[in-house]
């Protein structure tokens, strides 16, 4: 009993640990600006391309999805405005869209996102960066874009990165975030997550304000729900947006396998991701009825951190929870949720752009083994990829990987060889 009570007081001494460090890593970043196959089209959508849309509206209603997805192509703009470069005021120009994607069941959607342009640069000529964002948490104000304008978005160095470079960035906010009720951010979810991603770049490439060329070389980059982003962006790409002169994709603490993530969650330090993901699962796929398996605090704790949890929360209030605290039933083991989480299953697609995939080598929140899994299958179907670790844990491995990543990318844009390590 009472080595029982000694294990538990340090596993949530290492909770506390953990969420304290990654606040001070957020406190620490500098403020900068704020389906399978493709989906019925439709036709183009009045405006959307047209110089003379009007920017707006300038409070939080701008990310308020319209009653219905207008007609259009993915990747036009419905709506824009100027968005807070922040710290880099005098290095950026930013834009806040919200563009047409397409949802995990193949149906016309809204993306809020924001797109980046470097001051100084020949924006017709200049390199884009489609980012994925890491995980930011299920309440509307850690939205990507948010986050940003805040100054707690953790991939910032990244971003950073990229705009000293000369790149332009077309940054995702995935699908969901909305203040009030509309708020259904679809966490984790990687057939929305790939559209989203691939969609911010076509708006970034229509957005006249940008300036940017359609013809732009494009590389993918993200870590964790980010680093998942960029490779479902690979690999629907050849199909969803086959205009895009994709030269590079690099993702980082890759959730590839969405059992195996929960299982290595569930009564560890990590469950609220858990808990967020099975929220972004509901909201992508309304015939999973998470509510019907929750019991009341299931209920209520989803409600609360629906409404006011990022990051620091889900680490810092749910550390070492489980499955059966929340539920009366597990739903995990169902049919229809095995169904869905085989359908978000990296590996089933091909990325034909070189690939650099990393990984923390004791990841305490996406396990290595799953990353290691999907490195072998991309290997396996021939494709062009560099896999490197760094012993580090996730949170760490957010900033290990950047440095390199960054010069993968920029070799990719230079036309430089490939070194594969298959």
């Amino acid at each position: 009993m009472t080595s029982n009570r000694r294990t538990r007081r340090m596993r949530a001494a290492t909770g506390a640990a953990l969420a304290a460090a990654v606040l001070a890593v957020l406190a620490a970043q500098p403020v900068q600006a704020a389906a399978p196959g493709n989906p019925d089209t439709g036709s183009p959508a009045a405006g959307p391309l047209g110089a003379d849309l009007p920017p707006g509206p300038f409070d939080d209603s701008f990310y308020l999805p319209p009653p219905a997805p207008p007609q259009g192509r993915p990747g036009d703009i419905i709506r824009w405005r100027p968005a807070f470069p922040g710290s880099n005021a005098a290095n950026a120009d930013a834009w806040q869209v919200m563009y047409l994607s397409t949802n995990a069941r193949g149906e016309r959607n809204t993306v809020v996102g924001t797109i980046l342009v470097p001051k100084g640069v020949d924006a017709a000529q200049a390199h884009i960066v489609g980012f994925g964002p890491g995980t930011q948490g299920p309440a509307f104000k850690c939205a990507p874009s948010k986050a940003m304008e805040r100054g707690t978005l953790y991939d910032q160095p990244a971003i950073n990165d990229a705009l000293s470079a000369g790149y332009a960035v077309a940054l995702t906010d995935y699908e969901g975030y909305a203040p009030g009720e509309a708020n259904k951010p679809t966490y984790i979810v990687g057939r929305s997550e790939g559209p989203a991603l691939l969609d911010a770049v076509r708006a970034a490439q229509r957005l006249p304000q940008a300036g940017l060329s359609p013809d732009a070389q494009v590389a993918l980059q993200g870590y964790s729900q980010g680093g998942g982003a960029v490779m479902w962006a690979g690999e629907m790409q050849p199909d969803y947006a086959p205009e895009l002169d994709l030269v590079g994709v690099a993702g980082g603490g890759v959730p590839a396998d969405l059992n195996e993530v929960a299982a290595g969650l569930d009564g560890y330090v990590g469950f609220g991701f858990l808990a967020f993901a099975a929220t972004g699962l509901d909201f992508s796929y309304p015939d999973l009825a998470l509510d019907s398996y929750l019991n009341e605090t299931g209920r209520a704790d989803l409600a609360d951190a629906r409404e006011n949890d990022c990051v620091v929360e889900l680490l810092a209030k749910y550390p070492f929870k489980k499955i059966s605290d929340y539920t009366h039933t597990d739903p995990l083991p169902t049919a229809e949720w095995q169904q869905r989480l085989a359908e978000n299953k990296l590996g089933q697609g091909r990325i034909n752009a070189p690939v650099f995939q990393y990984h923390a080598t004791t990841d305490e929140i996406v396990n290595t083994p799953q990353a290691e899994a999907l490195r072998s299958t991309y290997c396996a179907k021939g494709m062009d990829v560099t896999w490197k670790t760094y012993p580090s844990d996730h949170l760490t491995g957010i900033f290990a990987g950047n440095a390199d990543a960054g010069r993968f990318l920029a070799d990719r844009f230079a036309g430089k060889p490939t070194t594969p390590n298959c």
